[in-house]
């Protein structure tokens, strides 16, 4: 997700009186522009500061709607509306399948040791942010197997 294009779609929001959608993609332009700030590259916010805070915001979203209490629904509404909307700005994932081909491809020699934190420790430094950890976790310990 280009920084620009969030930036756009805020503009958008506020024009369309849309506040849901605007304190949304607000606090996701907040979050760049502070990770920014501490990477010294305020100027150029990338593509992949980007989509990493996205993702974090999504997990830190997930949490609250799984952590809410059932009692409490016009917060469960609230933070479910959030997460639908942080959720439409995250990158693709990686399927179990691709991950897969990608570890039997790039990392044949590491994961022929079957040694799982060797194979993690090589493979997570490559899809960082382009698959779940929970699902390279798992198809790293079925190649362990």
């Amino acid at each position: 997700m280009q920084f620009e294009q969030l930036q756009k779609d805020m503009v958008a929001a506020m024009k369309a009186r849309d506040k849901e959608r605007k304190e949304a993609v607000s606090s996701l332009i907040a979050a760049a522009k502070k990770a920014a700030i501490d990477e010294n590259c305020r100027d150029n916010i990338g593509e992949e500061l980007v989509n990493r805070i996205i993702l974090k915001e999504l997990k830190t979203l997930k949490e609250q709607v799984d952590t809410c209490p059932a009692d409490r629904t016009d917060l469960l509404a609230q933070y479910q509306g959030r997460y639908d909307i942080v959720k439409e700005y995250a990158p693709a994932m990686m399927s179990a399948g691709e991950v897969e081909a990608v570890i039997r491809e790039k990392f044949a020699e590491v994961a022929a040791t079957k040694n799982k934190g060797q194979i993690m420790k090589a493979v997570m430094a490559e899809l960082k942010g382009k698959a779940d950890g929970k699902v390279i976790s798992q198809v790293v310990a079925e190649l362990c197997q």
